[in-house]
Order: C-alpha cells, then structure tokens, then sequence
C-alpha cells in the first residue's frame, strides 16, 4: 500500500519487572498487543505524562534514528536521556523507505547545531544546509526553521516521525504543515506523530491512538478530549473561564 512502510509496533520481548517504563500503561498494552500503523498518517494522542513522546523516540530508535532526532545519518549526543524502550521494541516494516527523519521539539536546536558544526568542516561535498533551504536553521524562528525542514529536507517517499511539531507553530502554521503533509503523503510517504493538536488531528484518513490509563485504544477524531474541548471553549470562552476560575453560578 502506497504511504506505508513502518506497518506495525510490538514487544519482542519483556522489559525488566523494575524498569520504570513497565508503569506506563502503554507500554504495558504492548506486551499483548500490536500497535498498527494502517494508514499514511497516524496520531498518538493523551494526556501529559500517557507515553506517547516515550513510545515514538522508542519506534524511532527502532527505526534506525538518532534518539536525539535527525535523519538515520546523525549520530551526536548531547544527552543520553532516551529511554531504553527501543532496545525491546520491534517497528515491523512493510518496505523500506528511501527518505526519513525524526524530528523532536525539545533538541531541535541540537541538530541545527550539528548540521552548522559539519559544514564548518573541509569538504568537497555540498554544505548539509542546502538541504535544509540554505539558511542556517538558527538564523531562522523556531516555527520557521521547522516548516523550512518539512518544506525543504523532506523529499517524500519517507517516513518521519514528528514529536509535538505543533510546539514552535502557530495556528496558520500548523495549517501550512498539514498541507506539506499531504504534499508528502501523496509522493508516498507515512508520519507518525505524537500531538496535542487539533488542528494536526484533523488530517483526512488519519489513524488516531488514545493513550490513557487503559492503554492504548483507536478513537475517532471528535471524541478526543482535544477536539471536544477546543470546540467547547471556542463556542462559550466565557462560560469556560468563569467555570475555571469558580465564578460559574
């Protein structure tokens, strides 16, 4: 099927009884379960602290990425705070893509870094920030240093895997991204991303998982708790705040 290469998320085998990660009821549904990943978008969603950041930086590593995100060519470390979930987890593969990335909202700033420090050095090679639009992604905002990723570095027939992109774009960004992505989705690629967005959520055709104190379970996009109460608090902000601060009669 066009759009998809990672085809599904499993444990091959048990995590130590006093690992931490054996608490994250995510992480626990994987033992039994597979997580699959039946379209060319996929969403996991929940709450802070549910294991969606946890589980993807693990499929990620799974894959081939660097833990602290970039493509399976980036090899620093800044910080060996990853977990050790990639080490027991199993991406099973439909086919192999030509293209990918991982790109995480919290060490950005480490991979524009490490593409300026490896143009710094002698090469007969093309400067590594061609690729990414030829400016220095640190000369650019955060929002915009994302979107000139996605709209330069990303070729298609890839599977990335974004954590919170939305955290560095605003609201008409985000919609700049969704459009990316279905510029990428139809050069066959797949994403995979963790989110709190709405907006992100909303991409036609796109799977999305619930992660919660039950596991992780399949949900439609208007029964999310982030759609249900975006949509709430934009129809009567009023009412809401008044209910927030304990002034709702």
């Amino acid at each position: 099927m066009a759009g998809r290469y990672a085809d599904s998320v499993f444990l091959r085998r048990d995590l130590p009884e006093d690992s931490y990660l054996t608490a994250i009821p995510a992480v626990r549904w994987l033992r039994t379960h597979r997580l699959e990943l039946d379209a060319p978008v996929t969403f996991l969603v929940g709450e802070n602290g549910s294991g969606k950041s946890t589980l993807l930086e693990a499929m990620a590593v799974a894959s081939g990425f660097n833990a602290e995100g970039g493509t399976r060519n980036f090899t620093f470390s800044t910080r060996a705070t990853h977990s050790h979930l990639g080490e027991y987890l199993t991406v099973a593969k439909r086919r192999y893509p030509r293209d990918g990335f991982f790109l995480r909202a919290e060490s950005f700033y480490n991979v524009a870094t490490n593409i300026d420090e490896m143009d710094e050095e002698p090469s007969f090679s093309p400067r590594l920030i061609d690729s990414y639009g030829g400016v220095s992604l640190h000369a650019q905002s955060h929002g915009e240093s994302f979107l000139a990723l996605v709209q330069n570095r990303f070729g298609g027939q890839g599977l990335y895997l974004l954590d919170e992109p939305e955290a560095a774009l605003s609201p008409s960004r985000q919609l700049t991204l969704l459009g990316e992505m279905h510029r990428l989705v139809a050069r066959d690629s797949q994403f995979i991303i963790a989110t709190h967005s709405p907006i992100l959520m909303a991409y036609p055709g796109a799977r999305i998982y619930l992660l919660s104190e039950d596991g992780i379970c399949r949900t439609a996009y208007r029964e999310t708790e982030h759609y249900q109460l975006t949509r709430r608090f934009l129809e009567d902000p009023e009412r809401m705040l008044r209910y927030l601060f304990g002034e709702e009669d």
